[in-house]
């Protein structure tokens, strides 16, 4: 065990110490006010002693007591007598108790004035009979540790209260340690890695990132042999900035360098520097490079960095000295302050590159963008064997199957995908996970959660059957569509009918091939108004996916003869309120964006005209079955003749696949993917994301 754990678990602490002394302050205190001398019972036992003349001294203290003593003759009587009313003053004689002096009993004044009036009466009385009368003097007595903490006390309750308050705003633990955290809410929040802690992450767990992962390892190496980069002039790295979608793997990255750089890792998020207090955050970027100086080597892992590192002077709303701009400065400055080779490494990661400034992202702070794509078909099996290591795997299970039916699926998209297949594996009592499981969370996934009790009438099917069978139709008919491959009116999410495709994973796309795209989309809406002369709200999603198409080749990809070879592609948002172009220009776009619409609606609604028997019998087949496949295409429509036979076709057609409608990885390049969806329900995007 080590000297930390031990630590952690000893009981003492400091504030046990305060405990104890003001648990005897307060003791001390409560055993002072209780008095020094006996209790009466009451005032009326004081007055019959009085009476009989046994009243030595007596003093009326604070109004609120009398204190007294006994002559000699009083204690012999007290002692001899049977009476219960003088027990608690035999008893203290007994003990021989000395309080106070003579004083060495008190009785409680109800009230003083009354008493006052008794004692003079009494003393009448004594007059008469010749005796002596008892004098019982004023007397103020002062406890002055009582009135310290009567004051104090009140003033610590609300003291410990707003350091309570304090510490929860500042983060609880994080920030300084317990104890002081609204007095190190300037310090660093980054969680450290050293002395053997680790994320129990290593580059075995990375799969498929080769490229970035051969530059990290690189970073590492150098901190850790940096002799043999030094011998040859090399300087080491500032930083490497991780770029790419959502869910391929970045933090992982830097998760697996926490753990092999054997070296002092601090790793927080962009968020963690930015605070409500002004200042804070310039405060932690300086405290947190202060300790990775201290124990360089070491590396800086920032995630999410465009949290405090958008471009200066954008969106600034009122405010011109923005808390997330002096951040941002104090970063910068950090940064490029470094000695050649002061042994700290920044890594940072983001998925939105495009509004970092570009002071941040210039070389000599981030001197390498290691840009993280979706994985391909050959990374994806990679991540496949990491993410099946847990699961309980019938015999012979195909991974090159599972990364053929999952194109624009991320890292983080397979591994949920994985857990899917469990947990659908166990919903139906299963001992291992098949194939047919894996399949069905890709259904689950993609479409969303099957509703086997959707109410939807007669008529409402019809119509999504013809608007599926329409899709399937064009699709089948045109060269460059996406294979299908399953096509359903089962309600799932949203959606309540879909083809799905496999899309072809192609890194550029041509006119036709997105043409053909278009024409497949609006093949759904094409076959209602032939079928039953009108149209309904349910190509919300098509109309979407075309409409982006359409404008894209227009403005962005420069495919439009009238416009011309101009690109208004924007990717940092300069133009939010104001358009690069004309009006005039503007209105050309919509014109041809029009044109080049409704040229492929009148295409699909010609082509399911030339073949509306075929049309018809498939979405009967669709009505009857509910769901079909590849094969019932081919027995209605004969082999597609632009098939080529590859293994990956037959793959398909021999295990009857229910795969991936959506193609996450080119925007316009990869999928038609359509849904019928109904009028009050916006429909699940199945679209893609521009090249």
């Amino acid at each position: 065990m080590t000297d930390n754990k031990k630590k952690k678990k000893s009981p003492f602490s400091i504030y046990w110490i305060y405990a104890i002394i003001a648990i005897a302050i307060i003791g001390f205190q409560l055993f002072m006010s209780s008095g020094a001398n006996a209790t009466v019972e009451n005032e009326d036992t004081f007055i019959e002693l009085a009476k009989e003349g046994f009243i030595d001294e007596a003093f009326l203290v604070n109004k609120i007591r009398v204190d007294f003593s006994l002559t000699s003759e009083g204690k012999e009587f007290i002692r001899s007598s049977e009476e219960t009313k003088y027990n608690l003053i035999k008893e203290a004689l007994n003990k021989g108790s000395q309080f106070g002096g003579k004083q060495e009993f008190s009785a409680k004044i109800l009230d003083a004035g009354a008493f006052t009036t008794e004692v003079k009466e009494m003393n009448k009385e004594l007059k008469s009979y010749s005796k002596d009368t008892v004098q019982v003097l004023p007397k103020d007595e002062i406890n002055y540790l009582g009135n310290i903490l009567n004051f104090l006390l009140p003033i610590a309750i609300l003291i410990v209260i707003w350091l309570f308050v304090m510490r929860r705003m500042s983060g609880g633990a994080g920030g300084g340690g317990a104890g002081g955290q609204i007095f190190n809410i300037g310090k660093s929040k980054a969680k450290i890695y050293e002395n053997g802690k680790s994320t129990n992450v290593t580059f075995n767990d990375v799969a498929g990132l080769e490229g970035a992962k051969e530059e990290i390892e690189e970073i590492v190496e150098f901190l850790k042999n940096s002799k043999k980069y030094t011998d040859l002039g090399a300087k080491i790295p500032k930083g490497a900035l991780l770029v790419g979608p959502p869910g391929t793997g970045k933090t992982l990255l830097a998760k697996a360098v926490a753990g092999e750089a054997k070296v002092p890792f601090f790793s927080l998020s962009g968020s963690d520097f930015v605070e409500m207090f002004v200042g804070v955050g310039a405060s932690r970027v300086r405290d947190l490079f202060k300790q990775a100086k201290e124990k360089a080597p070491s590396i800086i892992f920032i995630d999410e960095i465009d949290a405090i590192g958008r471009a200066r002077g954008k969106n600034n709303g009122f405010s011109s000295n923005d808390e997330r701009e002096n951040t941002l400065n104090q970063l910068l400055t950090e940064m490029d302050g470094f000695g050649t080779n002061s042994g700290v490494i920044i890594l940072a990661a983001t998925n939105r590159a495009d509004v970092l400034d570009n002071a941040l992202t210039r070389a000599g702070r981030f001197d390498r963008q290691i840009y993280v794509d979706m994985p391909d078909i050959n990374e994806r099996k990679e991540i496949f064997d990491v993410h099946l290591k847990p699961l309980k795997l019938v015999d012979n299970m195909d991974v090159d199957f599972l990364a053929r039916q999952t194109p624009g699926f991320s890292g983080a998209d397979i591994a949920n995908l994985c857990n899917e297949a469990a947990l659908i594996a166990a919903r139906h009592d299963k001992k291992f996970v098949e194939k047919q499981d894996f399949l069905d969370a890709v259904d689950r996934i993609v479409g969303g959660l099957e509703k086997k009790n959707k109410i939807i009438t007669p008529q409402e099917k019809k119509s999504i059957a013809f608007h599926e069978a329409g899709h399937a139709t064009i699709s089948w008919m045109l060269e460059h569509a996406n294979p299908l491959v399953k096509v359903t009116i089962v309600p799932r999410g949203r959606s309540l009918g879909a083809a799905w495709y496999l899309p072809e994973e192609r890194s550029i796309t041509t006119t036709e091939q997105i043409l053909d795209d278009m024409c497949s989309a609006l093949g759904g809406r094409a076959s209602e108004e032939i079928t039953f002369g009108k149209i309904s709200t349910g190509a919300l999603s098509d109309l979407e996916k075309v409409t982006k198409q359409a404008y894209a080749m227009v403005s962005v990809y420069g495919l439009n003869e009238k416009v011309g070879n101009i690109s208004f592609y924007d990717p940092q948002g300069n133009n939010q309120f104001t358009k690069p172009y004309s009006d005039d220009t503007a209105r050309i776009i919509d014109e041809e964006v029009s044109k080049l619409i409704e040229s492929q609606y009148q295409r699909a609604k010609q082509i399911l005209k030339d073949n509306e028997t075929q049309l018809i019998l498939l979405a009967e087949k669709l009505l009857e079955k509910e769901v079909i496949f590849k094969e019932d295409l081919v027995a209605i429509f004969g082999a597609r003749q632009w098939d080529k036979i590859v293994e990956e076709d037959k793959i398909i057609a021999e295990n009857k696949t229910i795969t991936d409608s959506t193609n996450e990885k080119k925007a316009i390049d990869n999928g038609v993917d359509t849904e019928y969806s109904s009028e009050t329900k916006k429909p699940s995007s199945e679209t893609s994301e521009g090249a």
